[in-house]
């Protein structure tokens, strides 16, 4: 397919898709973008003839048509577009991911189940995909009550550039505040040779927090109207965001390095985060994000 970059959903009938293509649908309105619905499906049973497969074919025609009828006729999208694959899901939304400005998928939430899930389909395309992912989880059944919490961002020394701007764009489409979170230990500090070593927790946060804002100052000035917030968490990056995971519209974190292996905290994010993530890749020959230098020894992630 070609064509302008385009907003692509997963789909597949189910209440999860359905949070995924009203996520999508959000997304394409904001962006003035069209809407690209796909669904993938293949013959499980082994060699059949073309007319036996051909009911499954429109089982699966029928699928993809109540999605594209959902976004043309419940959205003001200009241009909503139905796109059907005889494959694997993953492999289809990765390959749509090269042209595409944002790909969105559902996931069913927790449990062994889930985990399949998210390995298979959501985990894969996250982890290969050219473009920012979002992974929409749900709790259960549709409606699910829509989120205005912050668009929080997971900032490391290591987070692209890429993902920092998607934040910034995101609040800044959506009118809401952006959180960056930087988490991890604080280095300790000896204030005499009679004294033992005493962290002082007040400081390294004011430090680590000033240090993130400055860091983010390029594209704060590039998108003045976003309100940003820097925090400072003493725990475990993977803790920490889950924990703000529940309150966010969306958190957002960097994706695989070209290894097609996402991190332990994007992956612990994607198994058991009770919210929507963004997962952005690492582009190829893009620059890495700057390590902090200021107060960099205070928190590391």
């Amino acid at each position: 397919m070609t064509g302008p970059p385009d907003v692509v959903v997963g789909y597949d009938g189910s209440d999860f898709s359905m949070q995924a293509l009203e996520w999508a649908m959000d997304e394409a309105e904001l962006r003035r973008l069209p809407l690209t619905v796909t669904h993938a499906w293949r013959w499980p049973y082994g060699e059949a003839d073309e007319e036996v497969k051909s009911h499954l074919r429109k089982a699966a025609e029928h699928v993809l048509y109540h999605g594209v009828d959902c976004a043309r006729s419940r959205s003001a999208i200009t241009g909503a577009a139905g796109d059907l694959y005889e494959g694997a899901a993953a492999e289809r939304l990765v390959e749509l991911s090269a042209r595409a400005e944002l790909v969105v998928v559902g996931s069913r939430g927790m449990g062994a189940l889930a985990r399949t899930v998210v390995g298979s389909v959501a985990g894969y395309t996250a982890a290969h995909a050219r473009c920012p992912v979002v992974v929409v989880r749900g709790p259960g059944p549709i409606p699910v009550p829509r989120h205005r919490g912050a668009v929080v961002l997971g900032v490391t020394d290591h987070t692209p550039d890429a993902a920092i701007g998607f934040a910034f764009g995101e609040a800044a489409v959506r009118g809401l505040e952006l959180v960056a979170v930087r988490a991890g230990h604080v280095r300790t500090a000896a204030w005499g040779t009679a004294m033992p070593l005493v962290p002082d927790v007040e400081v390294a946060a004011q430090v680590a927090e000033e240090d993130l804002l400055q860091r983010l100052e390029p594209w704060q000035a590039g998108h003045p109207a976003v309100p940003v917030r820097a925090r400072f968490v003493t725990a475990p990056p993977k803790d920490a965001l889950l924990d703000l995971a529940g309150q966010a519209s969306v958190v957002v974190v960097g994706g695989a390095r070209g290894s097609g292996r996402l991190g332990s905290v994007t992956r612990t994010l994607l198994r058991h985060g009770t919210g929507p993530v963004a997962v952005v890749p690492v582009t190829e020959g893009a620059p890495r994000a700057e390590s902090a230098r200021p107060g960099e020894g205070w928190a590391r992630a």
